[in-house]
């Protein structure tokens, strides 16, 4: 591991008696930095700064780049990558944490979604409408009754999950069979039968945080994946599976471009 220390004395100055802080990041580096203007009469200290670099198997974004220190590859998917400084805060990076992990697991379901229907249909094994016009069908209900059903549902699962973020293990025991518990002690991998069947998540330390990160690898495709499919079906007005099929029998023709070219 290798750091950098720089380390400089400030001088007391004749202008001011009291003084001042700010602080300052940087967006490459993430390190915030204390800028401290001394008054008359207070003693100066030293003021040191440390870039520590990443170790030397650790797979980044970027090859040789320096990792912020808030991000030290112990979260699966963790690859020094937050520009922004998104994480620097302890809460907001646990709630982020949170929040990547639920996207990628809905738009992993999304995108099944709308890939297996279509492809399936577009070989003749289903017959299901095209994803983006299925909120156009009739169903047994109104589009209301529906969309409160699921508002209730999915209101109720995602306030225990709020509830397990604030206290984990809090709502570990089910509330309507008390004999079924889950097993999972970490905050967004319940485990137990329902959520972990073939108990892949009793594993050891390495793996489990090995088949932890190949879900956020493929939820970050996923999601990639679904912004595509819908921005395909804006500009060609079909879905991924009949452009793929028009490709490969046109490759010459049906690309990407042609969804740009004057009609």
């Amino acid at each position: 591991m290798a750091s950098l220390c720089a380390s400089s004395a400030m001088a007391a100055a004749s202008m001011s008696s009291s003084q001042l802080g700010t602080s300052k990041a940087s967006i490459f580096g993430g390190k915030k930095l204390r800028v401290t203007k001394l008054g008359a009469g207070t003693r100066a200290r030293p003021v040191s700064v440390r870039a520590v670099a990443a170790e030397p198997d650790r797979p980044l974004w970027f090859p040789g780049s320096t990792p912020p220190p808030w991000l030290d590859g112990s979260l699966p998917g963790d690859f020094g990558f937050d520009p922004l400084g998104l994480g620097s805060d302890p809460e907001t990076l646990r709630w982020n944490q949170q929040a990547e992990l639920v996207h990628c697991r809905w738009a992993m379901l999304g995108a099944a979604g709308i890939f297996i229907p279509e492809f399936l249909t577009k070989i003749g094994i289903l017959n299901t409408p095209s994803w983006y016009t299925a909120g156009e069908q009739e169903y047994f209900t109104d589009t209301t009754t529906l969309f409160i059903v699921e508002l209730v549902l999915i209101g109720w699962a995602e306030g225990r999950r709020w509830a397990d973020i604030i206290k984990p293990g809090s709502v570990n025991t089910d509330p309507i069979f008390p004999n079924n518990k889950l097993t999972g002690t970490d905050v967004g991998y319940p485990g137990g039968l329902w959520f972990d069947p073939l108990g892949w998540g009793s594993g050891s330390p390495e793996k489990v945080k090995e088949l932890r990160t190949k879900e956020i690898k493929n939820g970050r495709l996923a999601m990639l994946a679904v912004i595509g499919a819908w921005f395909q079906h804006i500009y060609t007005g079909t879905g991924p599976i009949d452009n793929l099929f028009a490709h490969l029998a046109d490759p010459g023709h049906a690309t990407v471009f042609a969804a740009f070219s004057p009609k």
